[in-house]
């Protein structure tokens, strides 16, 4: 057996394992880099941690302690509570309020299953409250937080962007970051109307009755569900982190909300996150420094209420996503991705060969990590794209975008387990089949669909 099929077979493996058992990917894959790079490769220590991705550490870091400020000094509260207090009694549009806060959230730099875990929780309770079918409003959430995943300044975004420019590929962050908000925006749009959304067009909160109750969020440092990604974690667990979420979310607001300077600090937080995206989009600024530049200035201004704050870092997110680009680039230097591209190249149709990774990409993300499928996948398929096989690199990493990412309704990944959570009123082997089999349907659809959007037309 090759040293390439051997690095294969070991990236498989960690997968299945991740998948299989509670152990967060990272870790499994910085040892696959080291067992692989030394006994296979044959290289020394400091050839494996040269692949190491110092620039992407650094956003992950950046971006997740902004968030983290954020959220513990009330502005995503507060941000809730004046675009619920826009629906003015109409019933149909808090779904929609409640994807666009979800797709605003992750569009700034907060991880996909942070936003779920925000977001469910409210959304789910105001679903019990009106009569709204809690499986179209769990749907909206995560398709709302999957929309704006693709953002510059978002994780997701982040995390393919500087793939893609380190592979010496054509980059449009605009393209990837609207293909992922078109599709879920329209698959939310069909979901809406398949799932009562006429009826709820028709009827109006009762004028007697009082605006929702936005529950606060959760300050604890609980689990990976809220400040990071545990879609390397075991199911159970997401289970339980989203009931102690849920349960901390339906108190009351917390004592350092109420400061009497908090308003101004929330104003100051917004304009800090405006701030990053006009620094990072129109003058090219480091993301990572940014926002940790701006996470200082903001923790200057109140450094004991924001003393939690670094502890509320997505480091599981962190490790799984630099272990594994870790691997990736001793696999790189192995000559392995040369490889695998120019395999794939070399199959009868490159355009059944971008269908195949997409389809590997959704199935794989509907059990594992979408973070880890982005960072493994893409580069796979640098060679094959650099060829003249006559398949757009844009186009094709849109499409790989999406499929890897929206296939994260299934209730086998963190988004999926949290709406299962949260749901009330329902009977909770029922809703778990609902999801399962729409999880089925969105992982068999969506690369078929985004194949023929964006690689075929």
């Amino acid at each position: 057996m090759s040293s390439h099929w051997i690095s294969i077979y070991a990236l498989v493996g960690m997968f299945v394992l991740a998948t299989v058992l509670p152990i967060n990917m990272g870790v499994i894959a910085f040892v696959g880099a080291f067992l692989v790079g030394t006994l296979v490769a044959g290289m020394n220590a400091k050839a494996i941690m040269g692949g190491f991705p110092a620039d992407l550490f650094l956003t992950l870091v950046g971006i997740t302690y902004l968030f983290a400020l954020a959220q513990n000094n009330g502005t995503i509260d507060w941000l809730v509570r004046l675009a619920v207090r826009a629906v003015r009694g109409r019933i149909a549009a808090i779904p929609w309020i409640m994807f666009m806060i979800a797709a605003l959230l992750t569009a700034v730099g907060a991880v996909s299953p942070a936003a779920v875990a925000i977001i469910a929780p409210i959304a789910l309770g105001f679903a019990a409250k009106y009569g709204i079918n809690p499986l179209l409003m769990g749907l909206m959430v995560v398709h709302g937080a999957q929309g704006g995943g693709f953002s510059p300044i978002s994780i997701y975004g982040g995390i393919t962007n500087k793939i893609v420019a380190k592979a010496g590929l054509p980059l449009n962050e605009i393209a990837t970051m609207l293909a992922s908000l078109g599709v879920n925006l329209s698959v939310s749009l069909l979901l809406f109307f398949l799932m009562g959304g006429m009826k709820l067009m028709r009827q109006r909160a009762n004028a007697d009755g009082s605006a929702p109750v936005v529950p606060r969020t959760s300050h604890g440092q609980s689990g990976a569900q809220v400040y990071g990604d545990a879609e390397g974690e075991s199911f159970p667990e997401e289970r339980r982190t989203a009931a102690r979420a849920e349960n901390s979310l339906m108190e009351s607001a917390p004592a350092e909300a109420a400061d009497p300077g908090s308003r101004a600090y929330r104003i100051a937080t917004v304009a800090g996150l405006l701030a990053l995206a006009v620094l990072t989009l129109f003058f090219k600024q480091d993301i990572g420094f940014v926002s940790i530049t701006i996470g200082l200035v903001l923790t200057l201004l109140a450094p004991n209420l924001q003393k939690r704050a670094l502890g509320q870092v997505s480091w599981p997110e962190i490790m799984l996503i630099v272990g594994v680009s870790t691997y990736v680039g001793v696999m790189d230097k192995m000559g392995t991705i040369d490889f695998v591209g120019h395999s794939v190249a070399g199959l009868t149709s490159p355009m059944v060969a971008a269908l195949l990774l997409c389809f590997v990409g959704a199935v794989v993300s509907a059990f594992a990590s979408s973070t880890a499928v982005l960072g493994s996948l893409i580069p796979l398929a640098v060679p094959f794209l650099q060829g003249d096989s006559g398949v757009g690199a844009i186009g094709f990493i849109a499409a790989m975008a999406v499929s890897s990412t929206i296939v994260d309704v299934s209730p086998f990944s963190t988004n999926g387990a949290l709406v299962l959570a949260n749901a009330k009123g329902v009977d909770r082997d029922v809703f778990f089949r609902q999801l399962m089999v729409y999880g089925a349907i969105v992982t068999l659809a969506a690369p078929v669909v985004v194949w023929l959007l964006f690689v075929v037309l």
